[in-house]
């Protein structure tokens, strides 16, 4: 690796800026919502200058596994969110690294950080009283956990809390199991994407005035944003959502399946798709009793429909059973692990597993025909891109030189 600017050179892709290229993020942020925010910013084109602190972003360590030492070693975790990013390491809680972060504002178009609400304010960065004065184009995005006032204003926040807090634990899982953490990091994923949109709203409307504003992203607004379609019932009926395991609350079938082979998930949406399904079962009569006519008369009858469907299927081969029901229109697919899932072929054809020498990770979701968005570079070890970026910046060797002197800049972890 080297401490240029990421570009796509060697990646695999088409050449191309991407389609945000030319925006400068100054990313302060640590763990995961916001670096998968400023990832999915610098998969497109951003330069993403990650500032962190002289400790590092501590998911360096959230392994096993671990990548190689010559890349830093880094945990997977960490390595995952944080591909075509610069890293370099300042003491923000000190003067001199404050003054060095205005200077890289300078000329930036959006700043994100995940400190504790009130950090930046008692550094004498707040945005109203401060940054908006001196960079008044100035994008300030903060993720928190619950935001700066109201009853849980400054607190803490982490994905699994949160999930626990707004609700999304209590419809997860079972009768029988109670509520259950949904396994991805959904609260901090949902956050990040949030906040990339939210970034990019901020910045069209931005053409438009001339001024910057801030963003205020929590894990609680976006955990509760995740409620559909639990919350609509329940603001509609009146009724407590129950955990259901697979199968959908409002929809029937709609749910896994047992066959001779492996799980499959179906899903019929209506009653045409419905009478169809059974058709290609041939339980041709099935539509047409009373039980399960409509929808709602499927839903209120759904174990007696899951009995006779499960019957039907059980010595089907799961895997051929799906790609059949596909080819006829049929929307169906196995359950399949993690490591089935990366490997299939059609994941290879999206490009949903990236590689870039050694570094191998989840490819972008986004697909733009003209500015395609992808790896450029590999996560960045810890300060490797400081004297660079500073360089940049207008800072002399003896500058930089005694930055690290005086324990401002770092290029080895505290």
């Amino acid at each position: 690796m080297t401490d240029a600017i990421p570009t796509l050179e060697g990646a695999g892709l088409a050449q191309s800026a991407g389609a945000l290229a030319g925006l400068k993020v100054i990313d302060l942020t640590r763990v995961l919502g916001g670096p998968y925010c400023t990832m999915i910013l610098s998969d497109h084109g951003a330069e993403v200058i990650k500032i962190e602190p002289p400790q590092g972003d501590e998911v360096r360590e959230w392994g096993p596994p671990f990548g190689p030492e010559e890349a830093g070693a880094a945990a997977s975790y960490f390595i995952g969110v944080n591909r075509n990013k610069q890293s370099i390491a300042l003491d923000l809680g000190k003067p001199e690294g404050r003054e060095v972060l205005l200077r890289l504002l300078e000329d930036a178009d959006v700043l994100i950080e995940n400190f504790k609400p009130g950090s930046m304010e008692k550094w004498g960065l707040g945005y109203t009283d401060v940054l908006s004065q001196r960079f008044p184009q100035l994008v300030h995005c903060r993720v928190s956990g619950f935001g700066a006032t109201g009853p849980r204003g400054g607190l803490p926040g982490y994905d699994a809390i949160v999930q626990a807090m707004v609700g999304l634990m209590s419809i997860n899982g079972t009768a029988d199991s109670g509520p259950v953490r949904m396994a991805t990091p959904v609260v901090d994923l949902a956050t990040g994407l949030y906040s990339a949109i939210g970034i990019l709203m901020a910045l069209q409307e931005r053409a438009r005035s001339g001024q910057g504003q801030y963003v205020d992203m929590t894990l609680h607004d976006c955990g509760m944003a995740l409620l559909h379609p639990h919350a609509a019932n329940y603001l509609l009926n009146g009724k407590r959502p129950k955990p259901t395991g697979n199968p959908h609350p409002n929809i029937s079938p709609y749910s896994a399946f047992r066959t001779a082979t492996c799980q499959i998930f179906v899903a019929c949406g209506n009653d045409p798709a419905f009478r169809k399904f059974c058709t290609f079962l041939g339980l041709e009569g099935l539509p047409d009793d009373p039980r399960f006519r409509s929808n709602g008369d499927r839903v209120t009858n759904r174990e007696a429909l899951t009995a006779i469907l499960e019957e039907r299927l059980g010595a089907e081969d799961g895997h051929s059973l799906c790609d059949r029901m596909l080819a006829a229109g049929l929307p169906a697919g196995p359950v399949l692990n993690v490591d089935e899932a990366l490997a299939e072929p059609h994941t290879a054809h999206r490009g949903m597993v990236t590689e870039l020498g050694a570094f191998r990770a989840l490819g972008t979701p986004i697909k733009l025909s003209r500015t395609p968005g992808g790896t450029r570079a590999a996560p960045p070890r810890f300060g490797q891109h400081g004297d660079a970026v500073l360089a940049r910046h207008g800072y002399s060797e003896e500058e930089i030189a005694a930055l690290k002197q005086q324990g401002i800049l770092f290029e080895k972890r505290r």
